[in-house]
């Protein structure tokens, strides 16, 4: 509570005491919640009256009322349900001891707590969240859940407000497992940017619990070198639903259950637009994106002891786009520039996807669970687009002491470029998992298998070209004023980034994982110990990887409460489609699984300031990276060398403190330092020099004839995803006296990444995109809850509540680079014209509940 609010407070109940000291009497007592946990912070007030009181730590509240007078005392906390309670007329001097027991209020934007009073134990750290979260959080996106992982997990980061995808520590997206219900969920393999991705799979409404680990994770979970997010779907016990609509599209849920509760069912459909986001990049045209998905989650209760489920998704994700024009101002203030585009031709990607899973969980007995699933995945891709851009790149005048300041002073030069491609992809997926717990004692043993067959058809067709001042580049040699066209050599017009093949693949897998968990208590402390092993298998490389791990936890019985924890352990990540493809379009069969050791070390700490709870977490790691894959990532597009051929390293220490920063609402502030580097093994490249001993520089260079070189080795080179400092805030107020207006403040700032020329060549990307600032910030407003009862007669009497959000995007208005575009002049010297995201937007949501 900032201090303005305390004298207030002070102020208010002055003159309150001095209104009616000569007849006051005494109510006091304690508040509990329906547990008998002790309730702190709760607003105990006279209805009518601008004074009150609040309870303390122990629930226990003593508030002055006006004696010989009938009066209703009110308990407010945010949460629960508003209580009034009526007393009868109390003579002067008297005392009354009234306890009260809150009831949770059933909001559909409550505030979550992360943090509790009694910091549980965990063998396993896993950071979790309520999902409904997700609804106060800005996120352009669209994408709620997701945009949590970015901002509450440990070494999470994300430059790209249009785009679900997510690293960790030093991690690109693919290297991310996630998991729904059990079940591993894949994405489209030819999305290359945010504004063509849609919806991503996890769906708000749905959702009964988040669990996300950044690294050091159990061997039950897959094989991927970075992180596993694992979400669980509700299993409904009664009638709800919920409608929301805003700017960028919008959502409807329903679940329940029927046949005398024996089937429990989840539907949610989406619809999603990002229209009014795109039409204000500086790219004009005519934008047509339609990204839509339903998804449904049934249980039906066989026996007492046995469920079947299904979990089914389709989508499907239409992006359309004819260009018009770009104007991008960029450079320096001393040579500042203009690039000008008037396109022709269209874009049309089309992304649909259907998967569906069969579950059947089985406990023959208390300490025995067992599970099959069957699940596949199909995914029908297609990317098509001529585009021909005609540009201009002008020198602006940057004198300030001109009036033609910021005008464009002379031309340095002229060019067209097309792009082309015809790409298509039909993936299926399909696989048998069984899983298995059984728990004896303080011991719990865990197992599982799986096979998975794939089926991937890939055709790629697609090329660019450039043509600088009449000259198509590169620029072949020529005769001028030839007379004798029989004695010219012949010459074809070469493209760039040519592409164009056709690949199959047809392969299966299998692989395993064995794990126990020991559970130690004393008196003087509370450990586990958790041990398991995966293996797998590819057909296609005919590698079998092994992958120990190991997690050890410590909660020693101190005065002040502290967790510690240790793990470390090998994971593996065989190659999947999107690694064995190379630049040219083709695959590596031979290709090995990456390889990464994990080392993490991490605490958590419950602790009290303001005399309000707070949780402190943070972790060191060191990550040992072999067998690398080299990539490039262009937006969201991530291109593989298809070559096990570089060694590297990810280290660095994550900070996170969450708790009540304003009492009874949660916020978090979190912070990484990190740094990720490879080295390319055998790689080297030679610097040319002139008879002047100038190093020869296209574009800038006037006399290229090379006389000397020198070779270099370039050694350990940053990773795409080395950004050294991330760091975000999510700061959450209501107004005091009405808890049902509340603001979400985002803010995120992350340090640059590497880039380069599309070259293809890992040793020149070292130049850096400048730093991610964005602050988003959202209002709610609760405008029908629960408690108010309304008139028959009255159309939302059939809503519990009803919400009303006004969100804007990038407050401060500021232009985050996402990637480049690279276009040349005649004398070969190329030009970085940066893509900007999103500038300031608005948008409006209202949520339904019922």
């Amino acid at each position: 509570m900032s201090i303005a609010r305390h004298i207030l407070l002070f102020l208010v109940l002055l003159i309150s005491v001095n209104g009616f000291s000569q007849q006051i009497a005494r109510v006091k007592g304690r508040i509990t919640n329906e547990d008998g946990v002790p309730q702190e912070t709760v607003y105990v007030s006279i209805y009518g009256m601008p004074y009150g009181t609040a309870s303390d730590s122990l629930g226990n509240y003593n508030l002055k009322v006006p004696a010989n007078v009938t009066f209703t005392v009110v308990y407010k906390s945010l949460g629960f349900k508003p209580q009034p309670v009526k007393f009868e007329p109390m003579l002067p001097g008297t005392e009354i001891s009234k306890n009260i027991v809150l009831v949770v209020a059933s909001f559909s934007l409550p505030p979550i707590d992360i943090t509790e009073e009694i910091l549980k134990f965990e063998a396993v750290h896993y950071t979790k969240v309520d999902p409904k979260y997700a609804y106060n959080i800005p996120a352009p996106s669209g994408s709620g859940v997701t945009e949590l992982v970015k901002r509450i997990g440990l070494g999470t980061s994300g430059n790209n407000e249009l785009s679900s995808q997510y690293n960790v520590r030093g991690g690109n997206y693919d290297e991310n497992l996630v998991y729904v219900n059990g079940v591993e969920i894949y994405r489209p393999f030819l999305v290359r940017s945010g504004q063509q991705e849609g919806l991503s799979f996890p769906n708000s409404d749905l959702i009964e619990d988040i669990s996300f680990s950044a690294g050091g994770f159990e061997a039950k979970y897959g094989d991927k070198m970075s992180s596993v997010l694992d979400i669980r779907y509700k299993k409904p016990v009664e009638f709800k639903g919920s409608a929301a609509f805003s700017l960028l599209g919008g959502s409807m849920h329903l679940e329940g259950t029927t046949m005398h509760g024996r089937l429990a069912y989840l539907i949610g459909v989406r619809q999603k637009s990002n229209q009014y986001l795109l039409k204000s990049l500086e790219t004009k045209g005519a934008y047509r994106p339609s990204f839509s998905d339903v998804q449904t989650f049934l249980t039906y209760t066989m026996t007492e002891t046995w469920d079947l489920s299904f979990l089914g998704n389709f989508s499907r994700n239409v992006f359309r786009m004819v260009p018009e024009t770009r104007q991008t101002d960029f450079g320096t203030i001393k040579e500042a520039l203009r690039l000008t585009i008037y396109f022709d031709g269209q874009e049309a990607d089309a992304f649909r996807t259907l998967s569906g899973a069969l579950i059947s969980d089985h406990n023959p007995n208390k300490n025995l669970n067992l599970k099959f699933i069957l699940s596949a995945f199909h995914s029908v891709e297609s990317e098509t687009f001529d585009i021909m851009g005609q540009y201009r790149i002008d020198q602006l005048e940057n004198d300030m002491g001109k009036d033609e300041f910021g005008d464009v002073a002379f031309n340095r030069g002229i060019g067209t470029f097309l792009n082309h491609a015809r790409n298509s992809l039909d993936a299926y997926v399909a696989n048998a998992s069984h899983k298995g717990t059984y728990i004896k004692g303080k011991s719990t043993l865990s197992w599982g298998a799986r096979f998975q067959y794939e089926d991937i058809l890939d055709k790629l067709d697609e090329w660019q070209m450039i043509d600088s001042a009449g000259y198509t580049l590169p620029i072949q040699v020529d005769s001028p004023g030839y007379v004798n066209p029989g004695l010219q050599e012949y010459q074809l017009l070469e493209m760039q980034n040519v592409v164009k093949t056709t690949q199959s693949l047809i392969s299966y897998r299998t692989d395993g994982y064995f794990q126990n968990t020991w559970d130690f208590v004393r008196d003087s402390s509370h450990s586990s110990l958790c041990a398991g092993i995966r293996a797998n298998y590819w057909n296609q490389n005919n590698q079998i990887t092994v992958s120990p791990r190991l997690i050890y936890s410590y909660k020693p019985r101190w005065k002040k409460p502290y967790i510690f924890r240790a793990s470390a352990g090998f994971y593996h990540q065989p190659p999947f489609y999107r690694e064995l493809r190379n630049m040219d379009g083709n695959l590596n069969f031979d290709l090995k699984a990456q390889e990464s050791i994990h080392f993490v070390l991490g605490a958590e700490h419950q602790l009290r300031i303001w005399g309000r709870p707070f949780k402190y977490v943070t972790e060191i790691y060191y990550k040992y990276l072999d067998n690398l894959v080299p990539y490039e990532i262009d937006n969201v597009r991530i291109r593989y060398y298809a070559e096990n051929s570089a060694r590297g390293y990810a280290t660095g220490i994550d900070m996170k403190l969450n708790g009540e920063f304003v009492k009874g609402i949660e916020s978090w502030v979190s912070m990484s330092f990190m740094n990720t580097m490879e080295d390319i093994k055998d790689d080297f490249y030679y610097d040319y020099f002139n008879q002047d001993g100038e190093r020869i520089i296209p574009g800038y260079t006037f006399d290229r004839v090379a006389v000397d070189s020198i070779r270099y080795e370039p050694g350990y080179i940053p990773r795409p995803t080395d950004q050294r400092l991330n760091f975000s805030l999510f700061f959450q107020d209501y107004l005091p006296k009405n808890p049902n207006f509340k603001m979400h403040l985002n803010l995120v700032y992350g340090t640059s990444l590497p880039f380069g020329p599309p070259s293809f060549e890992r040793h020149k990307d070292t130049l850096r995109i400048p730093s991610y600032r964005r602050v988003d910030i959202g209002f709610s407003a609760q405008l029908l809850s629960e408690d108010k009862k309304l008139p028959e007669k009255n159309p939302l009497r059939f809503f519990k509540t009803i919400w009303l959000s006004l969100e804007v995007f990038n407050l401060l208005q500021v232009n985050n680079t996402i990637s480049y575009l690279w276009v040349k002049d005649v004398t070969d010297r190329q030009y970085a014209i940066p893509n900007y995201l999103t500038p300031r937007q608005l948008n409006a949501k209202i949520v339904f509940n019922f």
